[in-house]
Formats: C-alpha cells, structure tokens, sequence
C-alpha cells in the first residue's frame, strides 16, 4: 500500500475573469448589472483559490475549493457557452520549463471545465493514496480511500468523451488524450479494488472471497500495465516509476490471488493443487521483487513469508503422508473474480444546495425561447396595431372622398367648415409645414451617420481577418487559434442584417418624399392664417339645403359614430401596447419549468393567447363596426346628395382636398417622427455593435501578439540540430599529423560594454516567483451564436412608414 499513484495536478496560467465575462455577458444579455459585477469578482476569487499552487492536495477542504468552482462553471457554461476566456493550462505530467510547448490555449468555458474536472480527478487520488497511506488498518480511512479512488476513476471516464468537443479544434495536450485518460481510468479502478482488498485482509474474510478480490486487482493492474506500454510515454518523466509500480503490483497480485486461491484448496484436502499454486505464487512474488527497484509492501511480504512456510508444510505432509498428484499450473481452473471497484457517476454538481452566482441570468437555450417568445408577442401587437390603423385611414379615405363631414357643415356654401377650421388650427399648432420641412430635412444627415457607422465596423472586421489571414499563411499549421471568418461570422450577420433594414428605410423615406410632393400645396394652406384659408376656399352661394334636412341630420349622427370609433380604437391601441411583457415571460418560463418537453410554439402561442385574445376580438369587432358604419354613411351620403342637388362643385372638390390634405399631413408627421426616431435608435444599437466589434478585435490583437510570442519562444527554445557526422575520407590519416592548422582559442563572448557603463548581470528571480502562474492577454470576446435575436425590429408596415424599427435603448 506504500506505492500508490498520485496523479499531478495541472498548471494554470492567469486570466481576468472579470473583464472577459463581462463582454460575454454584455453581448448576449444587455448590460452588467451590480450583483453580476460583484459575482464576477467572487468567481474570480474562486478561480484564483482552486488553481492555487499553494493548494493543500492531503486536504479535503482544497477538494471542496474546485468542486464548488466546477459548479459554477456548470451554470454558467449553460448560459454563456459562447464565452471567449482565452484559458491556458500546461500538460500535467510535463516537467518542462516556463518555455515548454506542452500546454494549451482554448476560449471557451467547457475546456475550463475540463481542465478543473482533471484536477479533482488528480486531486482524488492523491486523497486516496493519502488516506491509504495514512490508515491502511483503518476501516474508515480505507473507505475514504475507495470513495475518492472510485470519484477519480468516473472522473477520468466522463472525461474521455468531453475533452474533444471542448478543445475548439486544437490538438490536446498528452494528458487529456483519449488512451491516456482511459488508462487512468483503468489506474484508479485498480487502486480502489486494492483498498478493497486490504480491507478484506484486515477484515479476515474467507480465503474463498479474498482470492477472488484479488484476482480482480490482477485483471486492473495487468489492463493499466497493457496500456502503459500501447501508449507513446516519450519525455514523460514519470513513466519508469509508474511502470515499475504498476508491473510489480500486476506481479504481486498474481501472488496474492494464487496464495488465498491454495489456502481454499487445503480446505478442500486438494493438496497437490495446493502446493502448485503455492509454487506459483512464490514464482510471482520473485518476479515481482526482482523486476523493480522498489522494495514490496510489509503486507505483501508478509503474505510471501506465510506462503513460503505453507509451501514447506504441505510439501512435508504430502511427502510422508497424502502423496497427492500434484498437477500442472496450465490444467488448474482460473480464479474467478470479485468486481468491487466501479466508477463512480459524474455528478451534475457537487454541491447542488450552493446558491448559483449568476442566478438572474437564464440558461441560453431559454434566453432564446424567451427573445422568441418576445418577437412573437411584438409581431402580434404590431399586426393588431396596424390593422386599425388600416381600417382608420380607410375610413378616412372615404369621408374625405365624400367631403364629410365639412359638406354636412357647409349647407350654405359661403363659410369655412367647421371641421376645416379645426383641422388647419390641428395643423398649425402641431408646427405647420415648418415641422414637415424640418424633419424631413434631418433624415438624409442620420442616415449618412448610420452607414458611416456600419461601414467603420466592416472596415474594422475586415482589417482584423486579413491580419488573421497573413499569418495563418506564415506560419501554416503553427497557426493554431481559431480563424477570424469562423468567429467574425455572427458579426458579419449582424452588418447585413443592418445594411438591410437601412435598405428597406431608405425605401420609406421615398414614399414619404411622395406622399409629400402630392399634398404640399393643400398643406402649406391650412398651415396658413384662417383669413388665408377662408379667402383661398371658393364660395359655392347657388348651393344650399335645409339644415333640418333629414339626411343632413343622419350624417351628422354618422360622423359623431365616427369620432366614437376612432377614440374606441386609440384606447385600444394603447391597450395593445401597455400589456407587461415580463407577466407573459412569467408565465412561460413556469409552464416551461413544470412541464418539460413539451412543445415551446404551442407554449408561447397559448400564453400570448391568454393575454391578447380578448383585444383581438375587440379588433374583429371594431373591423365589423366600421363596414355597417361605412354603409350608412354612404346611403346617408347618397340621400344628401340628392336633396342638395349637386356634390362635383369646385368649393366641394377643394374642401375634400384639404380633408385629404390634413391626412396626409397627419400620416407625413407621425412617419418622420417614427423615422427619425427609427435612425436615431438604430445610431445607438450600431454604435453599441461598433463598441463590441472593436472589443473583439482588440482582444484579437492581443491573443495574436501572445501567440506569435510563444511561436517564437517555441524557437528559441528548441535544441540546435547535431553536428553531421565527418565523412570517413575527410579524417585524417590516423599516425599522421593534420597539415591544417590548429584553429584559434575559442574566447568567450561577453556582452558589449558602452563607454562609461558597466554591464551587469541579470537580477535572481524574486522569492515566490510562479512559472505557473503567468499574465494573459485582454479578452477576446466571443459573442453569441447566430441564434442569438436581437429585440424585434418589426413594426407593422404602414404607407410610407418604417417597416423595423429598433427598440428604444
């Protein structure tokens, strides 16, 4: 029990969690908020503590530091899996210098987690063989000593099908290589079926049972010794030790298996098959000792020391008393086995009560189903919002077709409407024409300001990857990083996506343009004093009818529906826009939660359903309301038509263009103020994707200039090429003497002294240096995979309107 592998450690080398998460954080959730700025800090702490190289590895409680940090970064790996940290770890059995190639840079969250998974595994054997060490009689030392060993085996298991997938592409270092993680595996298995076996020696178990426990460590040992030796262990410092351990185990439990096994055929009076397997037993336990440096354990010794007694006796008494056939080892049956020792389960965490540092940030899976949710939701108040807003302007297209209601005002043919009036004194006190022309004026400067953004970020991308690119084709395969046009891919989606919702403004800005070029002059009247408007509206004095009129009466009652309709529809509007998102996220999220499974369309559509069926049915209904509305209005209309004598008159035509005029101006103003605030929301979006764009490139430029440093001091590092051999007839004749002079002393070069400067030697490396434990480049931000929405930009398209429009930030 005294030679027990302990696995090393891995090394680590610095890196600022909380500056690299925060952009992840910032890219896929918005803004860091104060508790996850704290928490970062915490989980940076935690980092720093559980890859100490000052960690106690005798101790539990350093077990428990990197249990508790894997944790977090199972949580958080679920809701940041795209995260860019830039984490270097050496090879754990590289005994290398500070200049060695044996480790590796991956960005990602999960190659962290496997590194940290290896060192718990490492840090469990090293547990094991300490609680073997210290308490080899101990009944609860030796099942502490199972436990640990048996974590550690299912440790390496669940590792050899993670570390793969997690290494980004790039060729893993020796110690987390397939092979080598099974065969660790197979070591731990081994060494927990070891203590099973010392506890069934100190329990005193039947002869039977512990030659079957034993037989069992025979088939782990010889597995482990099988692939030691498949395995290219070149400059790997710890091989001769290990192979000398594991040989001599394989060996010693042969010994052990075949000594118990003879004592089961005493028993049983099958003397000859004893004192074979008793032989057999000596002749592994010589092998065993004989083959290694190392001396045995006391137990097996003593195990030697009471076969080799039992040997002589049974030899004895068969001599003189039995004289049993003793028979040849091959014809003897095989021992069975005893399997005890078994890997234990990879946990989800170890600590599933430990509150998760970043519980306010959702899962990514579910921060999608959610923006999912959110669009759909947008989408369906967008279409109910512009429906009405249709079914309005219709209405309004057609009284104004009808010149209604100012010819129901008009009887008389001399005065200005009232509803005329009305509309010109809305038009001016809403700016007048000045405010059409200013707005309309300021879109071709935000728009050159938005391209002129979005072409800076391309221009920053594009010069990021041909740098990529150039050293890609220097330095060949050396060039290990991730290529700039698979990471920039996200942000490239996002300059198109822009550059098409700009395309498709650029478009509405043209219809506007048109909409205004058509009624302009009736605007630029009503924007008028009222004295100019009452001069400008040709009098109609031949024209003329009962005020008292019935139909007069009826359209009258018509219009004040109307006004009814359009203020039951702006109260619904409002309704449409004010239901809480976050009741409805609510919602989702539980039923999600409760029920797994099941389908997340059926779910999202069945609680916007709930939230919004009601006012939809207003919708349908307010649709119905306006086309019996509409009817009556037109036989009314018809009937007054008639009574009046004539509706083509020039005063009629010019009263319903200014009607129209104020519709359009109506339209035109609540379009230009949506635009510009359209391309000022979109200026503040494209300025935050510039803000990460150039994060990301410079976080690129850093992990470019570490990486060409290390490719250099892989240079410097690497031994000269040996001298070639001098060809035989280039030596000299041997007796002979050379006709060549003899070469000129080598001096020794020393460093070029200035004149009036003394050269010094370089300063001892200060108490406490850490080759471990190294600076790292700034955060290269990786962002979020395409999947990753931005909030809707979609609004319902209108006439002439802004068909995305960005949130508001």
């Amino acid at each position: 029990m005294e030679f027990l592998v302990a696995i090393p450690l891995k090394k680590t080398y610095e890196v600022d969690l909380v500056k690299y998460l925060k952009v992840s954080i910032n890219a896929q959730y918005g803004n860091v908020d104060e508790k996850s700025k704290d928490n970062l800090e915490v989980m940076n702490r935690m980092r720093n503590n559980a890859t100490s190289r000052n960690i106690e590895s005798s101790q539990e409680t350093s077990l428990e530091i990197i249990e508790k940090y894997y944790d977090q970064l199972v949580l958080l790996n679920n809701k940041l899996p795209q995260a860019n940290v830039p984490f270097k770890w050496k090879d754990a059995f590289e005994k290398g210098g500070i200049f060695s190639s044996s480790s590796m840079t991956v960005s990602n969250l999960s190659f962290e987690k496997v590194c940290i998974m290896f060192n718990i595994g490492a840090l469990m054997s090293t547990l094991g063989a300490y609680y073997c060490k210290e308490g080899a009689f101990n009944d609860n030392s030796l099942k502490q000593a199972i436990k640990h060993f048996q974590g550690a085996a299912g440790i390496f298991q669940a590792l050899k099908h993670t570390t793969s997938s997690s290494s980004d592409g790039n060729e893993l270092t020796f110690d987390l290589q397939t092979e080598v993680l099974n065969m660790l595996q197979h070591m731990m298995l081994a060494q927990a079926q070891e203590a099973f076996f010392f506890k069934a020696y100190n329990d005193g178990m039947k002869e039977n049972s512990v030659a079957r426990i034993a037989a069992q460590c025979v088939e782990f040992y010889g597995e482990v010794e099988k692939q030691i030796q498949s395995i290219n262990f070149k400059d790997k410092s710890f091989l001769p030790e290990w192979v000398d351990i594991i040989i001599q185990k394989h060996n010693a439990y042969k010994g052990v298996a075949e000594y118990y096994q003879a004592m089961v055929a005493k028993d049983k009076k099958e003397f000859g098959e004893q004192i074979t397997r008793l032989t057999k037993a000596l002749e592994f336990f010589k092998s065993a000792e004989t083959r290694v440096a190392i001396s045995m354990a006391e137990k097996f010794k003593d195990i030697v020391n009471k076969a080799t007694l039992a040997l002589e006796e049974v030899k004895r008494d068969n001599d003189f008393i039995y004289h049993a056939r003793i028979p040849d080892y091959k014809s003897l049956p095989t021992i069975s086995k005893a399997l005890l020792a078994k890997s234990t389960e990879l946990p989800n965490l170890f600590f599933p009560n430990e509150s998760d540092l970043f519980v306010n940030l959702l899962p990514l899976v579910m921060h999608q189903s959610i923006s999912r949710l959110e669009n759909r939701k947008q989408e369906l108040v967008n279409g109910e919002i512009g429906q009405l807003r249709d079914m309005t302007q219709t209405l309004s297209g057609i009284l104004a077709s009808l010149n209604l209601p100012a010819a129901i005002e008009d009887t008389q043919g001399v005065e200005v409407p009232k509803s005329i009036e009305e509309k010109a004194t809305a038009i001016r006190q809403k700016g007048g024409i000045e405010e059409i022309n200013r707005l309309i004026n300021e879109l071709p400067d935000l728009l050159k300001r938005n391209r002129e953004i979005l072409d800076e970020i391309e221009r920053s991308l594009n010069a990021e990857e041909e740098s990529d690119s150039k050293l890609r084709g220097q330095f060949k395969e050396k060039w290990t990083r991730t290529p700039s046009n698979k990471l920039n891919q996200t942000w490239r989606s996002h300059i198109s996506k822009y550059r098409t919702i700009i395309e498709k403004a650029i478009e509405a800005d043209k219809k506007l343009k048109v909409n205004y070029d058509s009624n302009i002059e009736k605007i630029k009247l009503l924007s008028s004093p009222a004295t100019a408007l009452a001069s400008a509206i040709p009098s109609n004095q031949a024209s003329g009818s009962s005020v008292d009129d019935s139909a007069v009466q009826s359209l009258r009652q018509l219009m004040i529906q109307v006004d009814a309709l359009k203020r039951e529809r702006e109260s619904l509007e409002n309704e449409l826009k004010n239901i809480e998102f976050e009741e409805l996220r609510k919602q989702f999220l539980n039923y999600l939660n409760v029920n797994t499974g099941v389908d997340e369309t059926s779910v999202a559509a069945e609680v916007i359903g709930s939230a919004y069926n009601e006012l939809q049915k207003k919708v349908r209904q307010s649709k119905e309301k306006q086309e019996r509305l509409i009817t009556e209005i037109q036989e009314a209309n018809q009937k007054f038509v008639v009574q009046r004598g004539s509706s083509g008159s020039k005063r009629d035509q010019f009263l319903k263009d200014c009607a129209a005029a104020y519709e359009a101006y109506t339209q035109l103003l609540s379009n230009l103020k949506e635009g510009n605030k359209f391309y000022n929301d979109l200026t503040q979006l494209l300025v935050n994707l510039q803000v990460k764009v150039n994060d990301f490139c410079f976080a690129r430029k850093a992990e470019r200039e570490e990486l060409c440093k290390d490719l250099q001091n892989d240079i410097v590092s690497k031994p000269n090429d040996p001298v070639p051999k001098i060809p035989d007839y280039q030596k000299p004749d041997s007796g002979s003497s050379s006709s060549v002079p003899p070469a000129a002393p080598y001096q020794q070069f020393n460093p070029y002294q200035a004149p009036g400067y003394n050269y010094y030697p370089p300063p001892p490396l200060p108490q406490g240096f850490n080759p471990f434990v190294m600076p790292q480049p700034p955060p290269v931000a990786y962002y979020p995979a395409p999947n990753y929405q931005y909030p809707p930009q979609g609004g319902h398209p209108q006439p002439g309107s802004y068909p995305y429009q960005p949130p508001s930030s």
